[in-house]
């Protein structure tokens, strides 16, 4: 089974309709969250891989990608986006994602990404230059690795502080006492080697899109 994750109706069923004539696959679940699949995989919804769009509403940079494969370890992603910029790419594949396919690309490239992923491979875009061996790690890569770190708990609480919950709020929000929110607050600084809630969102926000463009060499 395939997990599709994607807000574009049109996408999720060109996509569905590509896997099950090429794959034969007969059973492909789509949400148009993240938060949605989330639950459902929660739930105990078991798949063999996972596509994902990470251009969607409740999706911040690589955040969705690491809470996916904190909730479902050992599934592969494949991340689908219209942004297909080697740092991009090599960002992603970094936060652990199976292969990247650049939404504009022939049907033949999402199938032979999910068959690479299904079988423990990687796909790689044609044209894409990964950086030179040896060459310095990128800022945010120490960040992908820290958020990495984080429980599924503890990456929903910090979305909420990265939106300017207080704990009371997010206690409310999530149904648990605020004594279990500082609990996990201070887990997260710690995991993330901040000082402060600030400087958490800070280390977050590195690990966005937005940063990682940020950075990139004129061409």
């Amino acid at each position: 089974m395939i997990l599709v994750i994607d807000d574009h109706p049109l996408f999720c069923e060109a996509l569905e309709m590509t896997l099950s004539e090429a794959m034969g696959l007969a059973t492909i679940e789509t949400a148009s969250s993240l938060e949605t699949a989330l639950e459902r995989l929660r739930g105990g919804l078991e798949v063999d891989a996972i596509v994902l769009d990470l251009n969607l509403p409740d999706v911040a940079g690589l955040d969705g990608l690491t809470r996916l494969r904190t909730t479902a370890p050992g599934v592969p992603v494949i991340v689908v986006s219209s942004m297909s910029e080697d740092r991009i790419i090599t960002a992603v594949l970094h936060a652990g994602a199976a292969g990247f396919v650049p939404k504009h690309s022939p049907r033949e490239a999402f199938v032979t990404a999910i068959r690479a992923a299904t079988q423990g491979g990687t796909y790689l875009p044609q044209g894409y230059a990964p950086p030179a061996k040896g060459a310095p790690p990128d800022a945010e890569r120490g960040a992908i690795d820290r958020l990495g770190e984080l429980t599924p708990q503890q990456a929903r609480i910090l979305a909420l502080i990265c939106e300017g919950y207080l704990n009371k709020q997010i206690a409310y929000e999530l149904s648990i006492s605020e004594t279990t929110v500082k609990a996990h607050v201070t887990a997260i600084l710690r995991k993330l080697g901040a000082q402060s809630r600030t400087q958490a969102v800070r280390i977050a926000n590195s690990a966005s899109f937005a940063e990682i463009l940020r950075g990139k060499n004129p061409t």
